[in-house]
């Protein structure tokens, strides 16, 4: 096929895909790291010596902000209330991050002091993205807010969906792997491992307005590859469980939930080992 014909055809398909509103996902990484600058004023890549210098970033950040917003077709209304609500929720955000890195420090015995966890621990940067495109998926943002949990998702293989409700100093140690799903509910002072799944049991598209992922409330530890299926499935506060567990029932408050491991003798390999043995006497 001849090159002008395949562009020809090509830019044809773009109407199947029926996309009228598209965010470029490299600004919405930079809006993202700026926004966890923000967060953290001189600890990630910018170094803030005065006011003045995060004056400008926000300026900017705030500009960016408006832009896709108008990208998405909000009104001008619309987006002046949001850019205002955010502005107001940045402190917040900083705040309950800063609440999930002490946790994380408190938790690891490896972590050393709290730059080390800013700096090297993948949980704390899938969290902190989390409370941002969190705001914006409440915000019916939706496009936004996921685009923004799915370059959390890229750089560190943690994938929360931006739907879920997460409390104070969540903490997610080492994280490749782990899955929370959009109407998950999570407490305050809860920790999780690598590989964990807080997923839904049916993925019928009819359920897609209902409650399908559960509820971990305060103080509970769900240790690596455990996965806990069903809106209604509730682990109950300050439960842990164990790693490879399969849940899809709830469980009361101070449970122990764990895996059973079974060792069972190999009969053939323990008979042929009787016969050598036998042989040798």
């Amino acid at each position: 096929m001849k090159i002008p014909q395949l562009s020809s055809d090509l830019f044809k398909q773009k109407s199947n895909f029926h996309c009228q509103k598209t965010l470029e996902r490299k600004s919405v990484e930079i809006f993202l790291q700026d926004a966890l600058d923000l967060i953290f004023p001189g600890m990630l890549r910018k170094s803030f010596k005065t006011p003045a210098q995060i004056e400008v970033l926000l300026e900017d950040h705030f500009a960016s902000l408006k832009k896709f917003l108008k990208v998405l077709g909000e009104t001008p209304n619309h987006i002046d209330e949001i850019v205002q609500s955010y502005s107001q929720q940045l402190l917040t955000m900083s705040a309950s991050v800063s609440k999930d890195a002490d946790a994380l420090l408190a938790g690891d015995p490896a972590a050393s002091n709290i730059e080390e966890v800013l700096l090297c621990y993948p949980g704390l940067f899938a969290v902190a993205a989390h409370r941002i495109s969190h705001f914006f998926y409440k915000k019916s943002n939706n496009i936004f807010a996921r685009l923004m949990s799915e370059i959390a998702h890229e750089k560190t293989g943690i994938d929360i969906h931006p739907g879920a409700q997460i409390g104070d100093s969540f903490c997610i140690d080492h994280g490749t792997g782990v899955v929370i799903g959009e109407t998950a509910i999570i407490g305050n002072h809860v920790k999780v491992y690598q590989g964990v799944t807080l997923g839904a049991l049916s993925v019928d598209k009819a359920n897609s307005k209902t409650k399908r992922h559960p509820t971990i409330e305060d103080h509970c530890v769900i240790y690596s590859h455990a996965t806990i299926l069903g809106g209604d499935t509730v682990i109950g506060q300050s439960s842990v469980i164990g790693g490879n567990v399969w849940m899809t029932k709830s469980v009361p408050a101070y449970s122990l939930v764990y895996h059973k491991s079974e060792v069972k003798l190999d009969q053939k390999k323990q008979m042929s080992e009787q016969q050598e043995l036998h042989y040798e006497i």
